[in-house]
């Protein structure tokens, strides 16, 4: 149910959300006899050196997955001995090599792929990272069921990761949940998928 209409149900205006930059937090923008019924605001604090050398390690790991500067196999080289990838909405976990085999993937489907980085948030070795994926179908989509042949649409999909980093600043699991179904129907495909897999 939309936000909007459990506020009604609730009798309080619905209130938009702002990110405050400077402060890290999320706020909401209401009058203070509405904030009461709303949940707290986090408390504020510094990163600890050691989420600070993560956001690096996440960063650095993002733009080797990007079109115009990607390297595969140092992105594979960022996890430790054992870590994976696990590509969420295809159901399959990469180990060792294989973990870039998804960073080619998309890179060849979409050839000016680019991630961009909303939200990032810290909690001793774990960071979530609030992004979305953005490019034009340009190339061949493998997808666990089929291959999709390019459309020259552009997506700009949705996605949440979440990775845990040791204290080396290896990447020990990287679980990626990208909106596929927003992905496909951006691309033009969701409406009749099985007709536009190669045969």
């Amino acid at each position: 149910m939309p936000r909007q209409t459990w506020a009604r149900l609730l009798k309080v205006r619905y209130r938009p959300l702002r990110f405050d930059r400077r402060a890290g937090v999320v706020r909401r923008i209401g009058s203070p006899r509405e904030r009461h019924l709303l949940p707290e605001e986090p408390t504020v604090r510094a990163l600890t050196p050691e989420e600070t050398r993560n956001e690096r390690v996440i960063r650095t790991l993002y733009s080797l997955a990007e079109a115009k500067s990607k390297d595969t196999p140092k992105f594979v080289s960022m996890f430790a001995d054992g870590g994976y990838f696990n590509d969420e909405a295809a159901g399959q976990k990469y180990y060792g090599n294989d973990i870039g085999y998804t960073v080619d993937v998309y890179a060849t489907a979409f050839p000016d792929m680019h991630r961009e980085l909303y939200k990032m948030y810290f909690m001793d070795d774990v960071v979530v990272v609030q992004l979305s994926l953005n490019g034009t179908h340009k190339g061949d989509l493998v997808l666990p069921a089929g291959t999709i042949p390019p459309t020259g649409k552009e997506m700009h999909t949705p996605c949440c990761d979440v990775f845990h980093v040791n204290t080396d600043g290896k990447v020990v699991s990287f679980d990626c949940y990208v909106a596929v179904p927003i992905l496909l129907q951006q691309i033009g495909v969701f409406m009749n998928l099985q007709a536009a897999f190669r045969r």
